[in-house]
């Protein structure tokens, strides 16, 4: 017998796919305001589908839902960046152990054509294309473990992190990001887990690094004494 549930369900699954891209590409900026009637015509669905769309974005801290004002892009605080950050640690050493102990030269010869694409990526103006495949590069590691469960989590703590970058200014450049992931693909070429766990930490707190989550205090009277 036909859901009848389905075809909502499904038109549910794109705007969350298409709003979730759309953030970790950072084409939509922290703050935006959603319209649910702009979407559902977007979308050609009913503004039912687009909250059940927002609601699925809120638990997943990317839409913040304000009552008598609608939905907006999340803004991620200084102290969810931390959290963001240290949970990424905390998995992403977890990955470079086990796969750099495992790992074969198909996968290190996917890994290669992955930096290629990223390689020239870089040197391209597009910027969404680029950020799509540095943020790829984490997944791609986690996916070569087949835990699906790992990779979902890892996605959506990428995509957090994308707005994180957006809302704190990140100076840390694509360059440096693909060289550093050049170097971590060399140490799982190696099969030197100590350098790979070393390098990923260490790309993860340069990243953190260049954000500004410190911001130096405002003083109104300075600013404002003419």
């Amino acid at each position: 017998m036909p859901d009848a549930h389905a075809p909502a369900a499904g038109a549910t699954q794109r705007i969350v796919d298409s709003i979730t891209a759309a953030i970790a590409e950072r084409r939509l900026m922290p703050g935006t305001k959603l319209s649910e009637q702009k979407i559902g015509d977007i979308f050609e669905v009913s503004r039912t589908v687009v909250r059940q769309a927002f609601n699925q974005l809120s638990r997943d801290r990317l839409v913040l839902l304000e009552p008598a004002r609608g939905a907006f892009v999340a803004t991620p605080t200084a102290e969810e960046a931390r959290d963001v950050f240290e949970m990424r640690s905390i998995l992403e050493t977890a990955v470079t152990k086990r796969l750099c102990a495992t790992i074969t030269d198909e996968q290190i010869r996917q890994l290669r054509a992955h930096l290629a694409l990223e390689g020239a990526a870089v040197n391209d103006a597009v910027v969404p294309g680029r950020t799509r495949l540095l943020a790829d590069f984490h997944l791609v590691l986690a996916r070569m473990l087949g835990n699906e469960v790992l990779t979902q989590m890892l996605s959506e703590l990428l995509t957090r992190s994308s707005l994180i970058a957006l809302m704190h200014q990140s100076s840390h450049s694509a360059g440096e990001s693909h060289s550093e992931h050049v170097a971590i693909v060399d140490a799982f070429e190696r099969r030197d887990v100590k350098a790979a766990v070393r390098l990923v930490g260490k790309h993860l707190v340069n990243v953190q690094h260049n954000l500004n989550l410190d911001p130096q205090q405002v003083d109104l009277a300075e600013i404002l004494n003419r």
